[in-house]
């Protein structure tokens, strides 16, 4: 176990250790979160458009159904032991920040600064803008949007609105912030739900094959599993709002554990239907493998409706992210005096104000930036312009853990 006495400790990070009715200011983050809500985050923030888009991708790369719901078992249990890892960091220290704590802690005050400058200025707005372009794409399918010549116009002009509408709710205060995070999440599960159904109670098996279904000529399973990681993405979330959570000792490893297992269950379900509705082979050739097994079952509305079911999962992650990304520079605002407005807290709203207005501004500007490049391609350009620095941090996560030992 930790040791939460290491002496690897400053003033300002001793102060932001107190619970609510430890600390003498009201203006400091208070414990409003719920094991339901924490595991709305952590759900909610996993589930984006993983699931829709890499089935059929991981099909292709594994050998037969086993294989198939062996890589999401594996992804499933990497995920819930990397989540027992941050359920032991997040209980020895309930503070915001998460991993600016940890490596702050670990390696001392200049890591942990280039962990929120690099959140700040890259992964954050990166991971936040990637979404926004996934629900971008999909609302523009629903109701197609254009502003002058450019055929993308529509694109980024729903990925900005996604970015203010989001930022703004979650300014109005946390109430409103973890409602609608709820709501997101709520509608998101019932979605998958309802195409596992579809799936598997109202769609008929495809016809047996004349011969067996051929096997990949060249089976990847690595490439195979870095899809299936990508769609079980955001666990350590839960992290960052330590300090919001209301018996934080029993309930942050209750909602990291509740959040992967369930995840994971939702995974297996869904791609058993997918497998019942059109077969292994089906599923690996699919383009839109969702929207395939709605159609099978309600006909012609399948289309659409993933395309509603994928916009709200976006905006889940969205403001998930938005939500426990304003807490890390919060963290950082505290212990860097140098960015002190940073680590205000409302205590009216319950909301670092000054951080979400930042975070929102940057993140505005990282989306115009790249979508004026050709918002076709923002997606694209938000994963590699986050990818390798977002796993730089997470291995040194892992390494504190050992190091606060």
């Amino acid at each position: 176990m930790l040791n939460p006495l290491t002496p690897r400790v400053n003033p300002a990070m001793a102060e932001s250790s107190h619970s609510p009715s430890e600390t003498s200011s009201a203006a400091a983050p208070q414990r409003h979160l719920t094991l339901f809500d924490s595991t709305s985050i952590i759900v909610g923030i996993i589930i984006g458009a993983g699931i829709y888009e890499s089935t059929p991708l991981i099909a292709q790369n594994v050998p037969g159904v086993a294989g198939l719901l062996g890589a999401w078992l594996l992804g499933g249990f990497l995920s819930f032991v990397g989540a027992l890892c941050y359920a032991e960091l997040a209980t020895a220290y309930p503070r915001a920040g998460g991993d600016f704590v940890y490596l702050t802690r670990s390696f001392d005050r200049p890591i942990g600064f280039l962990f929120a400058w690099a959140q700040l200025w890259v992964v954050r707005p990166g991971s936040i803008g990637a979404m926004a372009f996934i629900f971008a794409r999909y609302a523009n399918h629903l109701v197609p949007l254009r502003i002058g010549e450019a055929e993308s116009s529509g694109l980024l002009i729903y990925a900005v609105a996604s970015v203010l509408v989001l930022s703004f709710i979650n300014l109005l205060g946390v109430q409103q912030g973890k409602w609608t995070q709820n709501i997101l999440t709520t509608a998101k599960v019932l979605g998958l739900l309802l195409v596992a159904g579809v799936g598997l109670l109202f769609s008929a098996p495809p016809a047996p094959p004349a011969a067996a279904a051929a096997e990949p000529s060249s089976p990847n399973f690595g490439l195979a599993m870095i899809f299936v990681l990508f769609a079980f993405g955001g666990w350590n979330e839960m992290a960052y709002v330590g300090a919001e959570v209301r018996d934080p000792k029993k309930n942050i490893l209750r909602a990291l554990t509740l959040g992967t297992v369930a995840v994971a269950a939702i995974y297996i379900l869904v791609t058993l239907a997918f497998l019942h509705a059109l077969g292994l082979e089906g599923t690996r050739n699919s383009k839109a493998v969702a929207a395939e097994v709605l159609d099978l079952g309600l006909g012609g509305w399948g289309d659409r409706l993933i395309s509603l079911l994928i916009s709200i999962s976006a905006l889940g992650a969205i403001n998930g992210q938005i939500f426990t990304g304003a807490r890390i520079y919060y963290a950082m605002g505290k212990e860097h005096p140098l960015f002190s407005v940073l680590g205000r807290w409302n205590a009216r709203l319950g909301t670092p104000v000054w951080s979400l207005v930042v975070q929102g501004v940057i993140t505005l500007a990282v989306i115009v930036g790249f979508g004026w490049m050709g918002a076709d391609k923002g997606f694209q350009r938000m994963v590699i312009f986050t990818t390798p620095v977002f796993w730089i941090f997470l291995v040194m996560v892992g390494q504190s853990l050992f190091v606060l030992r």
